[in-house]
C-alpha cells in the first residue's frame, strides 16, 4: 500500500472546494489530531491503546488517509507500546 500525498489533498478539495489557505488550515488540524493520539498511544495502558488506535483509523478515514488508516488497524492488533508500530505511525504523519 503506498502512500498518496495528494489524497488528503483531494479530499479537502472535495469537500471546501477550491480554497487553498481552508486546505492548509484542515491538513495542519488533521495533523495535530493525529500527533495528539499518538501521544496517547504512547502513555496507554491497557485498552487505551487500541481505543486509540481505533480513533486515529476514523480520522485517517475522515481526511481519506488510506495508508494511515491501515496502520492504525494494525497498530489495534499490535502489543502495547510496541515501538516499531508507532516509529511507522510517526513516519505516516509527519509525511503530511
Amino acid at each position: 500500500m503506498a502512500y498518496d500525498p495528494g489524497a488528503i489533498d483531494a479530499t479537502l478539495a472535495a469537500a471546501v472546494g477550491d480554497e487553498p489557505q481552508l486546505i492548509a488550515e484542515l491538513r495542519g488540524a488533521f495533523v495535530d489530531s493525529a500527533r495528539r493520539v499518538l501521544a496517547v498511544m504512547e502513555a496507554a495502558e491497557g485498552e487505551q491503546w487500541s481505543a486509540a488506535a481505533f480513533r486515529l483509523k476514523g480520522l485517517a478515514a475522515s481526511f481519506g488517509a488510506v495508508r494511515l488508516m491501515a496502520l492504525a488497524a494494525e497498530a489495534a492488533a499490535s502489543p502495547i507500546g510496541d515501538q516499531v508500530t508507532l516509529r511507522k505511525l510517526h513516519r505516516a504523519v509527519d509525511r503530511f
